[in-house]
C-alpha cells in the first residue's frame, strides 16, 4: 500500500563557495531564481506534492533563513529549524531531523537542487520501496554520484564522482531522496571518506546492500544543480 509523505528535510547551511560574492551576505539556498529564493522554489514545489511539515537545516547566516520562512504561516505549512554547527558531510546531517522524522517517512533535498515541480507528486508517494533516489540521465557524473541500477531501475551500486577508468554509469545523482527511518541506522554507522567527510551517498549504498529496496527515479522536466554563478545566470536569463 502506497504511504504519501507529509514532510521534509531541507538542507540549508552551507554557503556555497563557488558563489563567491553572491553569499557574502546570504546562505546559497536564498539566492534568487526568477525573483524567489531557491529554497522558496523548492518548498512552494513540495506544498503542492501535500508536504505541509518542514524542517529547514541552517547554519551561515541562520538569520537570513528563518527570517524569510519564520514558522512557515505565510507559506501556508510549518517549518522548524535546527543548527548544523559541524560541517562534517551530508551523512551527518541527516540525523540532525531525526527528532522531526520520528517514525514518519521524509523528502530530503539539498537546499540548491532545483526540479520541475511535477516531481515532488512522484516523491512524496512511497510504496514498498526504503529509499526513492532521484537521477538524471547524461549528467557530468565526475561532478557528483554515478547510481548504478537493475533491470527493475533499483539502485544497486552508488559511486561518488568516479575517476576515469572506474566503473561509470549514464544515472546521475540528482540530489533530491525519500526516505524511511531506517535510513538512520546506516547514517549512524558512517565512517569518514576519503574526503574526511560523512558522506549521505555512502549510507545509501549500504541501505541497498543491506538487501533493502531503494528505487531510482528519474526525474522528468527541467533540473539544475545551481553550483555557480554560470548556472545562475543561465536560469535567469531563461523565462520561467
Amino acid at each position: 500500500m502506497s504511504q504519501t509523505v507529509q514532510k521534509a528535510v531541507l538542507l540549508a547551511a552551507g554557503r556555497g563557495t563557488r558563489m563567491r560574492e553572491l553569499t557574502n551576505e546570504l546562505p546559497k539556498p536564498m539566492i534568487e531564481v526568477r525573483g524567489k529564493p531557491i529554497l522558496e522554489h523548492i518548498l512552494e514545489g513540495l506544498r503542492a506534492a501535500g508536504v505541509t511539515r518542514f524542517l529547514i537545516v541552517v547554519g551561515y547566516r541562520a538569520e537570513v533563513v528563518r527570517n524569510h520562512f519564520g514558522d512557515g504561516a505565510r507559506f501556508g505549512v510549518q517549518v522548524e529549524y535546527v543548527n548544523q554547527t559541524v560541517q562534517d558531510g551530508t551523512g551527518r546531517v541527516v540525523d540532525l531531523g531525526r527528532a522531526f522524522t520520528g517514525e514518519d517517512p521524509f523528502i530530503l533535498s539539498y537546499g540548491d537542487i532545483l526540479v520541475a515541480p511535477e516531481n515532488y507528486h512522484r516523491l512524496a508517494t512511497m510504496d514498498d520501496a526504503e529509499a526513492l533516489i532521484s537521477v538524471k540521465k547524461n549528467e557530468d557524473v565526475s561532478k557528483g554520484g554515478a547510481v548504478f541500477v537493475n533491470e527493475r531501475f533499483e539502485l544497486t551500486d552508488l559511486r561518488e564522482k568516479p575517476q576515469p577508468g572506474e566503473p561509470t554509469s549514464p544515472w546521475y545523482n540528482a540530489g533530491v531522496y525519500t526516505f524511511r527511518p531506517s535510513i538512520y541506522a546506516f547514517t549512524a554507522k558512517l565512517q569518514k571518506s576519503p574526503r574526511g567527510e560523512y558522506e549521505l551517498t555512502d549510507a545509501i549504498r549500504d541501505l541497498a546492500m543491506s538487501g533493502q529496496k531503494v528505487q531510482a527515479l528519474e526525474l522528468a522536466g527541467a533540473w539544475a544543480d545551481v553550483r555557480d554563478p554560470e548556472v545562475l545566470a543561465q536560469l535567469n536569463a531563461t523565462a520561467s
